[in-house]
């Protein structure tokens, strides 16, 4: 298999064999408990113990099937209570973690909690109450501080490494930079650091760790970024102030330097001299930091905050008075302090817009963060390996060398006891308590230098021998002289014992006249040296005296000079001053037009929301007209279908009623058509007149009714009323008279016999519903007409 990919790319380098490391530490996670805001509010955190802690569920939070209350116990390292100080608090944490960065082992600490449960307080402090972060700068400078390497003898190289310089190199570096940059970036020790900073940095303990190396060399340097959005950006990156069109700041990106070991490329690092110094320069950073206002902190940190001392030592050599220059011999430690932000609830914080997108952000990171641990928890304790997803957020990616073994790991859970926080604050303990079954390797100690100790002190020592001498001999006493060091080399030695107690001594005299001859030798070489020093210092002098007439002669001629540059330097301060007015006068104009601007932003995006707010309702006014319309056409749709129903029942029913009434006309004229037709037929005597009396029920009936729609769709007719229609014709005896003329008459005079068909059809029978025609005629009635 060839070593190149395909592609032509550089195929991953394998990570350097280290030795197998069988001793590992469990994460150290400690608890730590807010005081609550207010006495009156409710409480759901009880500490029972240095190392337990107990969780009552607020009342009205059912956590089980039956609806009760269901209490947790929870173990930790250490649990500090409402009353621990901030020193004890530093003791029991970050004071092992700052042993072990001036040992040459790293180490990584990180507060994790809900919003507002103090974790910033924790990492940074107050005013008097000084966090881990200025107390472990305390520690690690109080016991450096005699042993620090001058400013730029150690030197940063882009890759996550260190590189020494020499002396002369260092001094170069420094007058550049200070030429470069006429106003310091970062302040010196010497300048005057703000009291408050040095009241949250001076403890009133002074800590010293005990594993300090004399016959080391020590510089600090010290970097702070925050990750934000799941990008990195450097708070101490100094940006051009543009207040027409600001510059936003670059991200970074992440890299593997050559020992495989993660660090922020481009990331700007910062020597310190001092735990001032340094604070001062965290502070800076911690000004640009991402900060917001929610419901439920003030100034709620929206980022990750990482900030990094990285501690820089290397041997001094064989004489304990250079650092060695051999790049291999410098070790590099570091410490890393992270201020996680707060996992939340975007409903309980009352966030929008961008908030919501910040708040998802800082919600993931974390998660991804529970991945990675519940995958190393998992690994070692059922003996898989699965692939631990560091790479899924810049957080994880960043610390991966920790967790495999690269330092020690620490955790302060941060917890605010009141009830509103108790669903938030029982994920917290889950991941705590998780978070204790993942072991990490311990770190290896560094190797040592084959030099012998105490070279430092041994070294001081000699020149404090030779300073005693020059003081005794009447001498110059500076040390820094370094031809008077080298003639103090030969010192006389002392004269050995010549007493003579016997005659044949043949040992005495030739060790005295040797020794004399010695003394002798030196002594004259300390006086060529002198003659030689003298002659130099005459030469030196001689060379002085013509350099001081000729520089007489610079000098007159550069005050000529001089006065004609005070010409031109008048006449650019006058520019100045007009430029600077000038400059003053659009800095005001700038001001308006920002101010003007800010209005007109406001403006608009108050425009904006309440165009947003308008297309809101008129979005909903027009769903709700469309939904009026539909609930409309559907009443109408409704009535129209029940009125055509009732149209048609209606219709029909007056159907039946006319074909009764025809029915009836239609027997009506039957029975006329049949009077009419026996009144015309031949060679018949003239029927009697007739009655109809009532009978029992004959053939013909009526029926009236209703008809009905079914619910299958068909029709069914209701009757209402039956009508019977009875008829008999039967034969009434009249008395009949005799008219004058033999014929007979009826009783009323007239003429008993129908002569004519007129006659016979005045008489008619009606059939009238519901008629009462008196006894004998129940509902039903035949009237007897004549035809006038």
């Amino acid at each position: 298999i060839p070593l190149f990919s395909r592609k032509g790319k550089t195929p991953r380098r394998h990570p350097p064999k280290k030795p197998p490391n069988s001793q590992k530490d469990p994460v150290g996670v400690y608890c730590r408990v807010r005081p609550l805001g207010t006495e009156n509010e409710e409480c759901c955190i009880e500490v029972i113990s240095s190392t337990t802690i107990q969780l009552h569920a607020p009342e009205g939070f059912k956590t089980n099937r039956n609806g009760e209350y269901k209490e947790t116990q929870y173990s930790f390292k250490k649990v500090f209570g409402v009353s621990v100080s901030q020193t004890e608090l530093f003791d029991f944490v970050a004071k092992p973690l700052v042993d072990d960065l001036i040992s040459g082992k790293n180490g990584l600490l990180f507060t994790y909690g809900v919003t507002g449960s103090g974790k910033t307080f924790t990492m940074t402090g107050s005013p008097g109450q000084g966090g881990l972060l200025p107390r472990s700068l305390d520690m690690i400078f109080n016991s450096i501080g005699p042993y620090q390497a001058k400013r730029y003898v150690f030197k940063t190289d882009d890759k996550n490494g260190m590189e020494v310089q020499n002396d002369v190199d260092a001094l170069l570096e420094r007058q550049k930079r200070e030429n470069n940059l006429p106003v310091p970036k970062t302040p010196s020790s010497r300048q005057k650091v703000d009291p408050e900073i040095a009241d949250m940095v001076k403890q009133e303990e002074a800590y010293k760790a005990d594993g300090v190396d004399e016959d080391s060399s020590y510089s600090v340097f010290v970097s702070y970024i925050e990750i934000y959005n799941n990008y990195i950006y450097d708070l101490l990156e100094e940006t051009p102030d543009d207040a027409i069109k600001p510059k936003p700041p670059q991200s970074k990106i992440l890299r593997e330097d050559q020992n495989h070991n993660m660090y922020v490329a481009g990331c700007m690092e910062v020597e310190v001299k001092s735990a001032e110094e340094a604070f001062q320069v965290f502070w800076r950073g911690q000004k640009k930091r991402k900060v917001a206002n929610t419901r439920l902190n003030r100034e709620s940190s929206r980022s990750h905050s990482v900030f990094i001392i990285k501690l820089a030592q290397a041997p001094l050599d064989a004489d304990g008075d250079n650092i060695l220059q051999d790049k291999n011999q410098v070790t590099v430690s570091q410490l890393c302090l992270v201020d996680l932000a707060g996992s939340e609830r975007t409903g309980r914080t009352g966030a929008e817009g961008n908030r919501i997108r910040e708040a998802g952000n800082i919600n993931q990171s974390l998660l991804t963060l529970r991945t990675c641990i519940e995958v190393l928890r998992e690994n070692q304790m059922c003996g898989t390996n699965k692939m631990v997803p560091y790479r899924d957020s810049k957080v994880t990616h960043l610390f991966k060398n920790y967790f495999d073994g690269e330092g020690k790991v620490k955790m302060i859970v941060c917890v605010n006891p009141k009830a509103d926080d108790y669903e938030e604050t029982l994920l917290v303990m889950r991941f705590a308590e998780m978070t204790q079954e993942v072991e990490v390797a311990r770190p290896m100690d560094r190797p040592i230098c084959g030099f012998t100790p105490g070279r430092r002190h041994r070294n001081q020592a000699f020149k404090e021998e030779l300073s005693r001498k020059l003081e005794e001999r009447g001498g110059p006493v500076d040390r820094d002289m370094p031809l008077v060091v080298d003639n103090l080399v030969y010192s006389l030695p002392p004269l050995p014992s010549c007493e003579l107690t016997d005659p044949h001594d043949d040992i005495t005299l030739p060790r005295l006249i040797e020794a004399l001859q010695n003394r002798h030798r030196i002594r004259q070489m300390m006086i060529d040296g002198c003659l030689n020093l003298a002659n130099v210092i005459k030469s030196k002098f001689q060379e002085l005296d013509s350099n001081l007439i000729t520089r007489d002669n610079f000098i007159h001629e550069q005050n000529g000079k001089l006065f004609e540059k005070d010409k031109v330097i008048q006449n650019n301060k006058s520019e100045i001053e007009r430029l600077e007015k000038k400059t003053r006068m659009q800095e005001h104009k700038i001001d308006i037009l920002q101010k003007a601007t800010k209005i007109y932003e406001d403006d608009k995006r108050s425009l904006q929301h309440e165009l947003e707010t308008r297309d809101q309702r008129l979005h909903r006014e027009q769903s709700e007209k469309r939904r009026m319309e539909q609930r409309m056409q559907g009443v109408v749709s409704d009535t129209q279908l029940r009125w055509e129903k009732e149209c048609e029942r209606r219709v029909n029913a007056m159907q039946l009623e006319m074909q009764n009434k025809l029915w009836v006309k239609d027997e009506k004229l039957k029975q006329l058509k049949a009077i009419v037709t026996e009144s015309k037929t031949p060679g018949r005597p003239e029927p009697p007149p007739r009655q109809t009396q009532p009978k029992r029920p004959s053939r013909e009936e009526k029926r009236s009714g209703e008809v009905i729609k079914t619910r299958g769709g068909g029709q069914a007719v209701q009757f209402t009323d039956i009508e019977t229609l009875r008829q008999e014709i039967t034969t009434v005896p009249s008395r009949k008279r005799r008219s004058s003329e033999g014929k007979p008459t009826n009783g009323d005079g007239s003429d008993g016999t129908w002569t004519d068909v007129e006659t016979r059809c005045s008489v008619a029978l009606e059939m009238r519903a519901g008629s009462n025609m008196g006894p004998g005629f129940e509902g039903h009635g035949i009237t007897k007409r004549r035809k006038p």
